[in-house]
């Protein structure tokens, strides 16, 4: 599990600076028992992810295999099915037959195929515990008046009327729970949803909205169990750039040059700890940025 991988380099730093056995023993028991402690509160769950064919999406599926290999089932959702079978493959040859993975072609922006996917779910997938709702896109960089309309119909169908369809067709499970409800519901916003930036305002507006959908939302369920999350990224080198540019991989990568971006894993790990956190604990909201970044576009370091 990263939780242990990552502490290594922490270990050994500990041992050359000759801090006490008994002491590195213990730091290791207790990376040990939290990791085992997140194993064990996503045993036995069923996790939902939208957007799961690349990117953060990708990511979080193979992250959250990885945390709880032994008892876990997750959904993946894209509109590129043989993409999502190839990750489902991977999952199940890096982790074993602990994790069951399903693969479902799903344009999340059609609310009717959406409710037909919810109540076409085989019975051992229904019973959804945590959503991951992480489709959306960008398109264009064009500023108004001239931004098409195709691209604002797009990235407002998929990053808000989606998002939308989505948690509505899932939440009525939820809500059949014992006190009131219960599961987790995880919003992938951004920066852009906070700190707007000029060529990028019809994306930012439906990471707005996404925001003030899940912060009424929160207070909508305050009565339940079910927690709900945003967790908003900076910058992350995923296809992002490359569907913004229509394709042009030189304009994508020159977003990232000169610093280092955040990677889709990164994210995922987040998204993980997020969801494996005591029934109580909810991380409400969070803004995620690479060393260099302090805010929207602008606000990045580059050397």
């Amino acid at each position: 599990m990263h939780i242990l991988r990552t502490s290594t380099q922490f270990l050994r730093t500990l041992s050359s600076l000759k801090y006490p056995a008994s002491n590195l023993n213990f730091t290791r028991q207790s990376i040990r028992t939290m990791a085992s402690a997140a194993a064990k509160r996503l045993e036995g769950k069923t996790i939902l992810i939208t957007g799961a064919s690349s990117g953060i999406g990708r990511s979080t599926a193979f992250e959250f295999a990885k945390t709880s290999p032994k008892n876990l089932k997750i959904i993946l959702t894209a509109r590129r099915i043989d993409t999502l079978k190839d990750i489902a493959a991977s999952i199940s040859k890096e982790v074993g037959d602990g994790v069951k993975v399903l693969p479902v072609k799903l344009d999340v922006s059609n609310a009717a195929e959406v409710r037909e996917f919810v109540k076409g779910l085989p019975e051992e997938f229904k019973e959804i515990d945590v959503l991951v709702n992480n489709a959306g896109m960008v398109k264009g960089t064009a500023k108004a008046p001239e931004i098409l309309e195709e691209d604002i119909n797009v990235m407002m169908s998929t990053n808000v009327t989606g998002l939308i369809n989505i948690t509505q067709a899932v939440l009525p499970a939820m809500m059949k729970r014992p006190d009131g409800g219960k599961g987790d519901i995880i919003n992938i916003g951004s920066i852009a949803g906070r700190e707007p930036y000029a060529g990028g305002s019809i994306y930012c507006a439906t990471k707005a909205a996404v925001r003030a959908f899940t912060d009424s939302l929160r207070r909508d369920l305050i009565a339940s169990r079910v927690r709900v999350i945003e967790i908003d990224p900076g910058a992350v080198e995923t296809e992002f750039s490359v569907v913004r540019f229509g394709g042009d991989k030189a304009k994508a990568d020159a977003v990232y040059a000169g610093f280092e971006p955040l990677t889709p894993g990164d994210i995922a790990e987040h998204v993980v700890y997020c969801a494996s956190r005591r029934e109580n604990v909810v991380i409400a909201d969070s803004l995620v940025f690479p060393n260099q970044q302090a805010g929207s576009a602008p606000a990045i370091h580059k050397k």
